[in-house]
């Protein structure tokens, strides 16, 4: 075995008790990304996904001992943003047994939190070394390396510990350009995710993508038909994957780029998903109602070949067009999240460096929902020149939308994103490693950022308080039983009933 992709499991310390029931478990989308390529290239591969199977730190350590691969790779990514960062809880207490117990095991790290902090998560964990990026190229020359017994100083695209235990960081390796897509990332390694009766039926759905019903959660997956994006909003780390410049202090608005696979590309990985039985699917893609001239010819041959699918995509909120709503919905676009973040529209306009076109927030939401579309909110507290004025303003955006989901986050300075270094400059705390779990949005240790005005624990209150407000406004329950059933509304009232513990707030007034 030359690579074993190793996901390992954070889901108690991010999520606490809505693990068990609510939080969504998705396929590994870049450890099979990074599978199938090395398979293409005619190295041996496997997948464990701890969290998939429910495994121990102990169970998948009994694994690596029963494969013994030449490279054991935790693959620490994630489709929330802040996924890449949070994945490095279970990924570094994995790591840790796993040295201790295989002392000559060849480990390395690749992920979004990696390339945002390459020496940082090379001198706080036990890895070998890490890869830099999304890793595609590096890991070939990893391979490479070991076949032909390369010294760790000429291979790119990696950071290792030289012998005087100082972290090197290599000269880096490009990511895999809009011409190779098809090539270099041929597709999913499908036939390597564990199952129990059936291919995907270990893996579920987010609650509201399957109209708060478990029987349309399993069996569930997720594609990408595009990778990155051009905006540079300074709360969003999702750019730094796409890093080539190695120089300190680069963040994810220095690496604006979207890149995409073909149309026959992703309409063979929806052909293969049909064969396996899949119907509820994730389009993962940061801005899949974005061009045109690449979402149009998709969704027209998904309708014309009859494939039938659950989808769920995002959009901004100033790119939806109104003239497109049918054919998403006649394609099987079920749900569309709109990334709204801000009531207040200097706010909104401030984090996204003034991207953000004044649009009709209303009126859009009321567009797709008048096409048959569902609408997931996104909203954001704590913005560095939010006050309780401006956040009572998103709050109640948030309300008079009414949209059948919202998410509602506390603002954190992402590792890789330009606030997390703009928050660094104005001495503001900043969780460090091993402090995963700060990051967290859901989880008990969460710390966001204070604003200019605001502590943190008054960001986190407020958006605890939010969350609980809009979930059970008798306005809120009345729209979903309407719109959804009255299955649904007692589904979302008994996941309303879990409270988050939280650290930050046990000794607030």
């Amino acid at each position: 075995m030359n690579c074993l992709f190793l996901c390992a499991s954070s889901s108690s310390e991010a999520y606490q008790d809505l693990a068990h029931k609510y939080m969504a478990v998705e396929p590994p989308t870049w450890a099979l990304l990074l599978a199938e390529s090395c398979r293409s290239k005619g190295y041996t591969v496997s997948i464990i996904d701890a969290l998939a199977e429910n495994l121990s730190d102990a169970d998948v350590v009994q694994r690596v001992k029963n494969t013994s691969p030449d490279l054991v790779l935790f693959v620490v990514y994630g489709q929330n943003p802040n996924a890449g960062t949070t994945g490095m809880i279970g990924a570094t207490r994995t790591c840790k047994l796993l040295r201790e117990s295989l002392p000559k095991q060849l480990i390395s790290f690749v992920g979004s939190h990696v390339s945002a902090l390459p020496k940082e998560v090379l001198e706080t964990t036990h890895a070998d070394f890490v890869l830099t990026n999304e890793g595609v190229y590096a890991l070939h020359e990893v391979l490479g390396a070991l076949k032909a017994s390369k010294e760790w100083k000429d291979v790119r695209g990696i950071a290792y510990m030289d012998s005087n235990n100082k972290s090197v960081l290599n000269e880096g390796m490009p990511i895999v350009p809009q011409e190779k897509m098809d090539i270099d990332l041929p597709g999913y390694a499908w036939d390597l995710l564990p199952f129990k009766e059936k291919p995907l039926d270990l893996y579920r759905a987010h609650y509201w993508h399957a109209n708060f019903r478990d029987d349309l959660r399993t069996p569930f997956a997720s594609i990408y038909t595009s990778l990155g994006c051009v905006f540079g909003c300074e709360f969003c780390m999702i750019n730094i994957l796409n890093r080539e410049n190695m120089s300190d202090g680069i963040h994810a608005g220095d690496s604006r780029v979207m890149r995409y696979w073909s149309t026959e590309w992703v309409i063979r990985q929806l052909r293969k998903l049909s064969e396996l039985g899949a119907y509820t699917v994730r389009i993962a893609d940061e801005m899949f109602f974005f061009r045109e001239d690449k979402y149009r010819p998709l969704l027209e041959t998904i309708i014309s070949e009859g494939l039938c699918f659950n989808f769920w995509a995002y959009a901004r909120v100033d790119t939806v067009r109104d003239k497109d709503l049918k054919l998403f919905k006649k394609a099987g676009v079920n749900w569309l999240c709109l990334g709204i973040e801000a009531g207040n529209r200097m706010v909104r306009k401030e984090i996204s460096k003034g991207s953000f076109k004044d649009v009709k927030v209303d009126s859009i939401v009321q567009s797709i929902q008048s096409a048959g579309i569902y609408v997931l909110g996104n909203y954001i507290f704590g913005f560095p020149h939010d006050t309780f004025k401006t956040m009572q303003e998103t709050l109640d955006m948030a309300i008079d939308l009414c949209t059948e989901h919202a998410n509602f986050y506390a603002c954190t300075a992402l590792p890789g994103s330009s606030l997390y270094y703009e928050s660094i400059s104005k001495g503001w705390y900043v969780p460090s490693s091993p402090n995963y779990s700060e990051y967290a949005f859901l989880g008990k240790d969460h710390v966001p950022l204070p604003t200019n005005t605001l502590s943190a624990s008054e960001v986190l209150r407020f958006r605890d308080d939010a969350w609980n407000k809009y979930f059970t406004s008798s306005r809120y329950i009345d729209f979903v039983r309407e719109r959804l059933g009255t299955e649904a509304v007692k589904n979302i009232q008994q996941m309303a009933s879990i409270k988050l513990c939280r650290k930050l707030l046990e000794n607030v007034d």
